[in-house]
């Protein structure tokens, strides 16, 4: 060999190229180019379904999910050779459609169009029939909801209103007057909205017609009222709104209808009877029918002994019923028996409340009315 062959042998050009040929052998062969499938999905109308999700599975085990986006296009990316299912959730249907079938080659692109339009709604008339029910009622729905949340806010302004003017100055008075009446009218106008959208036989009805009485109450329309409750209780009896019906009907000096809504009220809660015949009561009180005030409160404060307001509401009935008789040249007032018991039992139940202090007072008064009657506040011996 030549003196020179050898020099360039020894020198790092060679080495160089050595290396060269060592990496170019090294080197991997190209990959086999992925494939993918694209198109656009079209909904049951034929437009293009945007944001909506499609999936993917391979007959060698792939899964995979995406979204179209605002133009209904899709792709599914990086995908092997193979046959693949694309499916899509439809809505009211408890297992996945499939949408179609698509065979994908090494490093083919496959354009997948779906249109439901021609494969499922053309078919299926009855399914699209109640798909677009559906949507209704849901749509009818939401207002409900809307219009029954706007309801009662207004209502409780109204009772925000009316709590005001008890107490406002006189110059006041108007002002408050008008605004609980427009606020009860806006009531009745969002509720009676809640009530047209609400779906047939849907489970809400009770509770909007309750709180429509309740609204046609606040803006005067007692008879309104009445007939909503009456529809809510056909729906579903419930002890609440016979409560608020028997209400009603007492305010309007409707004593028999009001008796019988809250023996009503009392029968299907029976835990809360003693309210319910407690506002019996208060009712037939108010319109002066004392001597039928008195059964309703004797029943109220058998059922809850322990409450100081029914114990006083009873005495003010009783003291209602007296009667005078002639004693000689003197009327002689008649006191009915289990006053003053009604009155002590208010006293030691709430001795420094305001049922206690007026309970007190009112005995007080029976002593003056008939001197001598006997009362355990002021007769009762003291303890050694």
């Amino acid at each position: 060999m030549k003196q020179w062959a050898r020099t360039w042998l020894r020198t790092g050009a060679f080495a160089a190229m050595v290396t060269a040929a060592l990496l170019f052998a090294a080197a991997p062969r190209a990959k086999a180019q992925d494939g993918s499938i694209s198109g656009t999905l079209l909904d049951l109308e034929g437009k293009p379904w945007p944001d909506y999700t499609l999936s993917l599975e391979g007959d060698q085990g792939t899964k995979a999910d995406t979204k179209t986006d605002k133009g209904g296009k899709y792709s599914f990316s990086g995908l092997k050779a193979g046959t693949y299912k694309i499916t899509v959730m439809l809505p009211l249907q408890k297992d996945p459609y499939l949408a179609g079938q698509v065979k994908v080659a090494t490093g083919q692109t496959v354009p997948a169009d779906i249109n439901l339009l021609e494969l499922v709604a053309k078919k299926n008339p009855d399914y699209v029939a109640a798909l677009k029910k559906y949507a209704e009622e849901s749509k009818k729905a939401t207002g409900m909801k809307a219009h029954f949340d706007a309801g009662v806010v207004k209502l409780d302004l109204a009772k925000e209103k009316k709590a005001a003017l008890t107490k406002a100055p006189a110059d006041q008075r108007d002002a408050l007057k008008q605004e609980m009446s427009d606020a009860a009218t806006q009531a009745v106008t969002e509720l009676e909205a809640s009530k047209a959208a609400a779906p047939e036989k849907d489970t809400n009805l009770p509770l909007i017609l309750s709180r429509l009485g309740d609204a046609y109450e606040a803006a005067g329309r007692t008879d309104d009222s009445i007939a909503a409750y009456k529809s809510a209780l056909e729906l579903k009896p419930a002890a609440n709104i016979y409560l608020n019906l028997g209400g009603v009907q007492g305010r309007a000096g409707k004593s028999e209808d009001a008796i019988a809504s809250f023996k009503k009220a009392a029968e299907l809660d029976p835990a809360n009877a003693a309210q319910a015949w407690r506002n019996a009561g208060i009712i037939l009180s108010n319109a002066g029918k004392y001597s039928d005030a008195v059964e309703p409160l004797k029943k109220s404060t058998e059922l809850d002994p322990k409450s100081a307001v029914g114990w006083y509401l009873l005495g003010g009935a009783l003291v209602a019923n007296i009667k005078y008789k002639k004693v000689g040249d003197k009327d002689v007032p008649d006191i009915p028996e289990g006053t003053a018991e009604a009155y002590q039992h208010a006293i030691e139940l709430d001795p420094n409340g305001p049922y206690g202090k007026e309970s007190k007072a009112a005995l007080d008064a029976l002593q003056q009315m008939a001197p001598g009657i006997s009362t355990k506040v002021t007769d009762k011996k003291k303890k050694p």
